[in-house]
This record gives structure tokens, C-alpha cells and sequence, in this order.
């Protein structure tokens, strides 16, 4: 069985999951509700299979995903996640995940995910295939597909209304890299303001309405 290691921002569906690998015969070595600390885990303890959700409160598995790729980590990573966006499929594979597999499915479609992962293949969750294909037959649909993760995770705080220092705090950036950031995004979706940018993540599901500033 395999070395694994969770990230997710629940507690008690890191306590579920740490009971139903452990009840299969797998190991978990570690936990975290942070990207930036489960790198440093992840560098240190050398598991086999990261077990990563995508919405961390405030920040995004995609981010810790893209940093793994970068430096060549051989971890396999397996996608769990309530996010069924067609752009976050096609955007987690061409990061290299392994599989990716939607929170409510079995516990037995997430095993075969892990059991495929420590195998080096790939493996998509029921209904995710047909997500992905969507978002690869219609490419220009969604402007928001230009973004990398780390300006996704901007343009979220900022239509959330929070200030340049405040996203750089808990993005562990400089405010004038934040600042940068948010006008390279801004040029790529062709807006020139908050209230246009706000439009637009609610118009592509980003957030919802509810979610945004009342000032907005």
C-alpha cells in the first residue's frame, strides 16, 4: 500500500479520510490545511500519493500542484474536490495530476484513483471526463482559462474586496508583486476596473453574487 499525504482545509474530512486509508492499508504521513507548509512536508517526508483539495480557504491546491511541477517532485497527486468547474479539470491535468475525483463519490472510485496514481496512470471520477471534454471543445469560453493559478487566487481575493496587502499576507508576496499580478490579470481579461473585474468572475462562476462586496 501507499505513502500518503492529505491536504484539505475540513478538519474533520482530513479525520475521515486519515480512517478510510488507513481501514484499506495505506499510510498517512501527514496532514495540512496550507499549501505553503505541506510543501515543506512534501519535501521532507517523500510520499507517494498527495491527497489535495482545490479550494483551501483563501488559496489554491492548484498553486501547491503547479509549485510540485516545477520543481519535479515525483509525488502523484489525486484531486479531491467539490469542484466540478470544466476549467479546474483541464487546468489540474495539464499541471500533472494524476486523477481527479469529485467529494461524494464512492470511497471505492477514490481507491482506484490512488491504486492507478501509484501506478502512473491517470484517472478521471465519474462525470469529470465529460467536464474536461467540455472545457477542451469550447477553449474560448471561459476568458478565465488564460489565468495561472496564482493570478486565479488574486483575482478571487480581489473581487472579494480584500486590499493588495492583505492578499500578499496570506499569499506570502510583497504588496507590489500583488499589485502586479492584479494588472497582468486585468490586462489578459481585457477590463480596466474592480467592478468590471467582479462582473466577469460571477458571470463565469468564479463566485457567486453573494460573495462579492456590496459596494460592487
Amino acid at each position: 500500500m501507499s505513502r500518503v499525504y492529505l491536504v484539505e482545509d475540513h478538519q474533520i474530512m482530513r479525520d475521515g479520510l486519515r480512517a478510510l486509508l488507513e481501514a484499506r492499508g495505506h499510510t498517512v504521513v501527514g496532514e495540512s490545511a496550507d499549501p505553503t507548509q505541506a510543501l515543506a512536508d512534501l519535501l521532507r517526508l517523500e510520499p507517494e500519493v498527495l491527497l489535495l483539495d482545490l479550494n483551501l480557504g483563501g488559496r489554491s491546491g492548484l498553486e501547491l500542484q503547479a509549485e510540485l511541477q516545477r520543481r519535479h517532485l515525483p509525488v502523484r497527486t489525486v484531486v479531491l474536490t467539490m469542484s466540478a468547474q470544466p476549467h479546474q479539470v483541464v487546468e489540474a491535468m495539464q499541471l500533472g495530476v494524476s486523477a481527479y475525483v469529485l467529494k461524494g463519490s464512492p470511497a471505492s472510485e477514490l481507491m482506484q484513483a490512488i491504486e492507478l496514481a501509484v501506478k502512473g496512470k491517470k484517472f478521471l471520477g465519474a462525470n469529470v471526463a465529460d467536464l474536461a471534454l467540455d472545457a477542451l471543445t469550447q477553449p474560448d469560453a471561459d476568458p478565465l482559462n488564460l489565468l495561472s493559478p496564482r493570478e486565479r487566487q488574486t483575482i478571487l481575493m480581489v473581487v472579494q474586496g480584500k486590499s493588495s496587502a492583505a492578499i500578499g499576507a496570506t499569499l506570502h508576496l510583497s504588496p507590489k508583486t500583488v499589485a502586479t499580478y492584479r494588472c497582468r490579470l486585468m490586462k489578459k481579461l481585457g477590463v480596466s476596473d474592480v467592478p468590471s473585474l467582479v462582473r466577469l468572475a460571477v458571470r463565469h462562476k468564479l463566485i457567486d453574487a453573494d460573495d462579492t462586496l456590496a459596494t460592487y
